[in-house]
């Protein structure tokens, strides 16, 4: 009887614990979608000092970290988690969580609350995004992204780079240069937000509904490539062109 009741309590504290665990799991995979979305909000607010326009308008998926770092950061313990999303042909998939891990990372990741912003530019990015965990390297997949209004007609985003990258501290983005950082799906918050853990791919080929926690962050997202593309149709007005 004494046995059964052990094995009784064991299995109520298991369970306590492990909801507990997927409560806490959820809360802070909810509050990453918040944070991400208030980046996104900041470039919307400062188009002049972040992400061009241009590279917003062109970019085939976007993956925000928020606050990569907090408080001390320690070189060879660079780790933070985000969210990635990509273009279908119904506008944005769902958000699909992620983890990025060592490498080695710009000077600007030495300051507290450091937020890191990715865009994937071309087929070749999407489908090494697609494939749910990649070492991202310098070698013509992934470069320090130009920052202004406008991004300057020569630069290589518009040729090979599969990935701009960015940081923003204190408000202000500057391009980060990334290497040999490894970037793959976070199975823990992705289950604690779909039930379960459903493959990388198929959150961002559009294959699954968002669920209701991300419609701030997606919101973000629409918003911003919204004006840019408004801001090109007011450019290419006979006015404006004149």
């Amino acid at each position: 009887m004494k046995r059964h009741l052990v094995l009784v309590v064991l299995s109520l504290a298991a369970l306590l614990g492990n909801l507990a665990w997927a409560g806490s799991a959820r809360e802070d995979a909810t509050e990453r979608l918040q944070n991400s979305a208030e980046v996104l909000k900041e470039i919307a607010v400062a188009p002049d000092n972040s992400i061009p326009e241009e590279i917003l308008r062109n970019a085939k998926c976007m993956v925000v970290v928020p606050h990569l770092v907090k408080g001390g950061f320690i070189f060879g313990a660079k780790h933070g988690r985000g969210v990635a999303v990509c273009r279908t042909g119904e506008g944005w998939s769902a958000p699909a969580f992620i983890s990025v891990g060592g490498g080695s990372w710009g000077l600007q990741i030495g300051a507290e609350g450091v937020d890191l912003v990715m865009l994937v530019m071309n087929d070749k990015g999407l489908r090494h995004l697609l494939s749910s965990k990649f070492e991202i390297t310098g070698e013509g997949s992934a470069a320090a992204g130009p920052v202004g209004r406008h991004a300057s007609a020569g630069t290589d985003w518009k040729l090979n780079t599969e990935l701009l990258t960015y940081s923003r501290s204190r408000g202000i983005f500057a391009g980060l240069t990334l290497e040999g950082a490894v970037m793959q799906q976070d199975a823990d918050s992705t289950a604690s937000i779909y039930g379960e853990d459903i493959p990388f791919k198929k959150i961002l080929l559009g294959e699954v509904a968002a669920p209701s926690s991300a419609a701030p962050f997606l919101q973000a997202v629409s918003d911003i490539t919204h004006q840019s593309r408004a801001q090109e149709a007011r450019e290419q007005t006979p006015e404006n062109q004149q």
